[in-house]
Order: structure tokens, then C-alpha cells, then sequence
């Protein structure tokens, strides 16, 4: 199924940021089937449980992509499927979104640390605070966070906390390093959530993969410019054989 696209959202504000890119891809191959899968409800952070759910809800051999946590457990899932996975992209996805010694490129332990205790005390108001730190860097910042904000459902808040628990302890460096088919990897240059140098950290720990960098951009790039996603998604499928 070399035709088929599965998106995973990120953390917290739903599938509706990614429907806008996967209307664009459409538009760009009326061949390409492209569908954006729901990140599980669990109340468990364990990484091995998602991926169960999700490779429960997957068909086989479709290409696999996702938007920051959603790029995280596509890289997962990639890696787990091996050959029975066409191919992996991600977008604004950090290996790992909390910074360690062996990552420096990423969110400071103790602002994450903040931010998890603020989503215990208020969720609605960590999501607001998320919807502004995902448009920061973009021409109209406050519109964009209005627009996520706005689309976003009404997740338990148990759910959301074992989201934000997973991000904290999800490092997929081992899982894109063990998958060997193609790979791409997008960031944003003013992104707030995750820093652009994950793009130069990236493309030196693994250099037999594409990585792009989008200047002038946030974390929400994908909503920015989703027709110039869409076609750097659609070149780069055509260039590993997605004709």
C-alpha cells in the first residue's frame, strides 16, 4: 500500500492541525489515500501500550508520519514494523522532546517539569498555554493559537497527562537509527517547543536521511504553509518510489 499515508497528531489539540496538510497532499496526488489516525485515550504513559493500540488500528505496509508526539510514535512504529513499513516522516518531531546529556537539543528538564505540574493543576489552562507556545514564531501567532485552541477536543485529563508523561520519557533515537527505509524529517527555525539545532543533531547522528529546516517558522509550520509541507512530503514520496 505504498499509496497510503497514516498522520498522527501531536499532543493535546486533536486531529483538525494536520486536516489542512492532508488536503493539500490530496490535492498534490489524487493516488495518494491519506488518512489521519487518532493518538490513543489511554491513561498509562507506557510507550509499548500505545504502540500496541496503534498497531492494532494501522494497516500494514502504508507510509507513516506524524506532527511533534504524533512523529514519535510514527518513529516507533517504524521502527517496530521494519520492512513491513514503507517509509517515515515527521514533522516538528524532536528524537526527544526532553533535553539529557546525551540530547542537549531539546525542552529544559525543569520547564517541562513546570509545564507537567501545570497541566496536574489545569489542564484547560496548560493547553492554552501549549496552543500559544505551538504558534509562537509564526506571522499571526495569537490567530494561529486561536485556531488550535479552537479545534481542539475535549480530552480527559487523565489522558492528557499520560500524553505529556509519554513525552517526557519517549527517545526515538534508537528507533530511527534501527529503521532502514526512507526517512524525513521537518523542522521549524522559530519553533518554541522544539529548538532548530534538532535538525543539525539530527542529520549528524544519522546521515542516510532527509532533514529540512524551515526558517521562518513555528511548531505549527504545518498549518502555516500547508500547501509547501505538502509538497516536500509529495517530492520526497516520489523520490523513494511512490509513483
Amino acid at each position: 500500500m505504498r499509496d497510503r499515508l497514516i498522520l498522527l497528531p501531536g499532543w493535546g489539540l486533536g486531529v483538525s492541525p494536520l486536516e489542512p496538510l492532508a488536503a493539500a497532499l490530496r490535492g498534490l496526488d489524487e493516488h495518494l489515500n491519506v488518512e489521519i489516525e487518532p493518538l490513543p485515550e489511554l491513561a498509562s504513559s507506557d510507550v509499548a501500550q500505545w504502540l500496541d493500540e496503534l498497531e492494532e488500528r494501522i494497516p500494514q505496509d502504508v507510509w507513516l508520519g506524524g506532527w511533534s508526539l504524533g512523529g514519535m510514535l510514527a518513529s516507533e512504529l517504524a521502527a517496530r514494523r521494519g520492512e513491513r513499513c514503507c517509509g517515515l516522516l515527521t514533522l516538528a518531531s524532536n528524537p526527544s522532546f526532553v533535553a539529557h546529556d546525551q540530547w542537549p537539543s531539546a525542552m529544559p528538564g525543569e520547564t517541562f517539569d513546570a509545564f507537567l505540574a501545570g497541566c496536574q493543576a489545569d489542564p484547560k489552562m496548560t493547553l492554552k498555554r501549549f496552543s500559544l507556545l505551538c504558534a509562537q514564531g509564526a506571522a499571526d501567532s495569537r490567530g494561529l493559537s486561536r485556531l488550535l485552541l479552537g479545534a481542539a477536543p475535549n480530552t480527559a485529563p487523565s489522558a492528557l497527562m499520560a500524553g505529556l508523561e509519554l513525552l517526557a520519557q519517549i527517545d526515538t533515537r534508537e528507533a530511527l537509527q534501527a529503521f532502514r527505509g526512507p526517512q524525513l524529517h521537518l523542522f521549524g527555525g522559530l519553533d518554541a517547543l522544539v529548538p532548530a539545532e534538532a535538525a543539525g543533531e539530527l542529520f549528524a547522528f544519522i546521515a542516510d536521511i532527509e532533514v529540512g529546516l524551515i526558517e521562518q517558522a513555528s511548531h505549527a509550520f504545518l498549518l502555516e504553509d500547508p500547501h509547501g509541507v505538502a509538497g516536500a512530503i509529495q517530492a520526497f514520496l516520489h523520490e523513494s518510489g511512490n509513483d
